[in-house]
């Protein structure tokens, strides 16, 4: 007689901490809509995660959330259903672990072998044989044999194509080319840039710091257009001395330039040192715009109606010359006459999507009009702030023609204000635009596509 085998199944081996931080921030992203740029550090310092583990954690976590909609048709093909069909958590194990299949050189078995583990912690032994199909079948091909079955053929669908090969729906693609125009050649070399890890800028702030003192605190680079840039190559921004004490913030250098710009405008009379920030949170170019007005007695109002941002801009501006006004920039109740105005307007943000990995996906086509009936109605307000003969500066950091020279061209049209060149307040940068106003570009500038466009108040009609 045969007895029974009483032996229980093996158990199970949870995620590595890099994984699980990062299956959590993926997590996170799906159920709550958070910020992997901001659940993440979050995650690395309450665990004690650092160094090595902290880089690999990183690169899953950005990776990952930047090639979601690529890695979910490349699923959806091997699966033979939706994404939208498979559980949500085990759709974050696939994820994560075609990413490493497809674009990374974590060994194959170790990618597979953890996603089945979690994925028999999480549901079941029949649940974690899925999650071995699909993966399995993954590994059989690189990512250019999957790319050569599943993309639009670049022939017949260029836009398509390029869109699925560098990660990008094919909307955000498409309002690329139409921003580059005749130059629209470059949107592959665009969308490659969009979507590799940003390096990492940093604004020494006038009056506290040089860029140059700053570069060698922290063993960066000074930038090549701002004269406040330093470009940091490695580590955590936050816990350098200089960023901890205010000496410095973390700040694309193309909205550096967007600040500085504002300040470099000729105005026809005397700058009285009144200025504002009308869309101001969370108040890095509050900050900059302060220190550049303090020197001469001037002072800035910052806007921002959003009560956790407005804390931002007080926290970023601790003892700048500004005062915070929380309330609507469209109906702020402040009274006219100020010199220069900056308008940062809300936008798509499809500017920064480099350094914003999940919003490519979470944004929708829909979401512009909206934006720009707002983005019009703050510039309108900015005009009437403005005294006759200050400068207004509008900046989004997106490209769409929709919220850069369509706003822009309507303000023209509705209200007195003159087109400044706004390509001379951005020097040293060139090849910024055909026009009067101004676009960046990751790709050419290696900032975020930062758009500006400077008008003087007060024109003749």
């Amino acid at each position: 007689m045969t007895r029974p085998d009483k032996r229980r199944p093996a158990k199970r081996k949870p995620l590595d901490p890099a994984r699980q931080a990062a299956f959590d921030v993926l997590r996170a992203v799906s159920e709550r809509d958070a910020y992997a740029n901001l659940a993440l550090p979050a995650i690395l310092r309450d665990r004690g995660i650092s160094g090595r583990d902290a880089a690999f954690a990183t690169e899953l976590t950005y990776g990952t959330c930047r090639a979601r909609g690529l890695l979910d048709v490349v699923i959806e093909a091997v699966a033979g259903r939706p994404v939208d069909r498979i559980d949500p958590v085990l759709l974050d194990l696939l994820r994560l672990g075609a990413y490493q299949l497809l674009r990374t050189r974590v060994d194959d078995h170790a990618a597979v072998s953890t996603a089945v583990e979690q994925a028999g912690i999480e549901f079941d032994t029949a649940r974690a044989g899925f999650v071995n199909g699909v993966l399995r079948t993954i590994a059989r091909r690189d990512l250019a044999s999957w790319l050569e079955q599943l993309a639009p053929p670049a022939a017949t669908d260029p836009i398509g194509h390029l869109a699925l090969v560098n990660a990008h729906p094919r909307w955000i693609a498409q309002a690329f080319a139409d921003a580059l125009g005749a130059r629209a050649g470059e949107l592959a070399a665009l969308l490659a840039s969009d979507d590799a890890r940003p390096e990492v800028h940093l604004m020494a702030r006038p009056g506290a710091i040089t860029a140059g003192e700053l570069a060698e605190q922290v063993g960066g680079t000074v930038g090549r257009y701002s004269p406040y840039a330093v470009y940091l190559g490695d580590g955590d921004p936050g816990g350098l001395a200089a960023v901890q004490d205010g000496k410095a913030l973390v700040q694309d250098e193309g909205s550096q330039l967007v600040a500085r710009a504002l300040t470099l405008a000729p105005l026809i009379g005397d700058d009285g040192g009144r200025w504002l920030d009308l869309c101001a949170g969370p108040g890095g170019k509050t900050a900059l715009l302060a220190a550049l007005a303090q020197p001469g007695g001037g002072t800035v109002t910052a806007v921002e109606p959003a009560p956790r941002r407005a804390d931002l801009v007080e926290q970023n501006t601790a003892g700048l010359p500004v005062e915070v006004v929380r309330v609507d920039g469209r109906e702020s109740g402040l009274t006219p006459g100020f010199d220069r105005v900056l308008v940062d307007a809300p936008c798509t943000g499809l500017g920064a999507l480099r350094r914003r990995p999940e919003a490519r996906w979470r944004r929708r086509p829909g979401d512009v009009a909206q934006l720009v009936a707002l983005q019009r109605e703050l510039l309108a307000a900015a005009i009437r702030l403005t005294r006759p003969g200050g400068v207004v500066l509008y900046a989004t950091c997106s490209p769409h023609l929709a919220e850069t020279t369509g706003v822009v061209a309507d303000a023209l049209r509705r209200h007195p204000v003159t087109a400044l060149d706004t390509r001379e307040l951005f020097a040293p940068a060139t090849d910024t635009g055909d026009g009067l106003s101004v676009q960046l570009w990751p790709h050419r500038h290696g900032t975020d596509a930062m758009f500006a466009a400077a008008m003087r108040v007060g024109a003749s009609r």
